[in-house]
């Protein structure tokens, strides 16, 4: 599903990807541990079509990452960034214009609710603005997005590194358990303990 094949990207005169091969099967669960500041986050802007690699090939359900194929394969994507990017506006408002893009708007409103109940989120928050919010709910705001969106391929960036430990294995524990081609970036140790996850170290 996801081919990174020999793939070379420099930037300035840093180089961050050197002859990169990496592959993610459909349905597929990758967890990326490493330093900072070796290429994680940059893999996923590169297949997002937001960085452009200057060697080697890159491609998803066999369409290479380029102009013409780049709206069709974000739109099977789900990217929940580290720094949680949301427009300054009330929460409903946020959701209403993200479900309305994605033809999403008439969604049942008993599933947002039972979704806001498993983050642990009060109903009152989607009146507040996304400034109101603290790191750990603007973390489970993008979460929520990504569940309601439900599309086939989740990147997640550190989604857990703003929540305590119960609710760090509660989200694990759900987003292990989808069928869903998942790679994620993290260095909660909580991702470790699921025997579904394969793990890519890098050095």
């Amino acid at each position: 599903m996801i081919k990174f094949k020999s793939v070379y990207l420099k930037r300035k005169s840093k180089e961050i990807f050197s002859g990169l091969d990496f592959f993610v099967q459909k349905n597929e669960k990758v967890l990326i541990q490493g330093k900072s500041g070796i290429g994680k986050t940059t893999l996923f802007k590169v297949l997002l079509g937001f960085e452009t690699i200057d060697k080697g090939k890159v491609s998803f359900n066999d369409l290479d990452i380029v102009k013409e194929h780049i709206k069709n394969i974000r739109r099977q994507i789900f990217y929940l960034s580290q720094d949680i990017d949301l427009r300054n506006e009330r929460v409903n408002l946020f959701l209403d214009e993200v479900l309305e893009q994605n033809d999403l708007k008439n969604q049942d409103k008993t599933h947002l609710m039972d979704l806001l109940n498993f983050l642990d989120l009060s109903s009152k928050i989607l009146n507040q603005t996304v400034t109101e919010l603290s790191g750990g709910e603007r973390q489970r705001i993008g979460l929520l997005i990504c569940f309601l969106l439900d599309r086939p391929v989740w990147l997640l960036d550190e989604p857990t590194s703003a929540l305590d430990d119960i609710m760090k294995k509660k989200i694990a524990d759900y987003v292990m358990d989808q069928e869903k081609t998942i790679v994620l970036i993290s260095h909660d140790d909580v991702w470790k303990e699921n025997n579904a996850v394969k793990i890519e170290r890098w050095v």
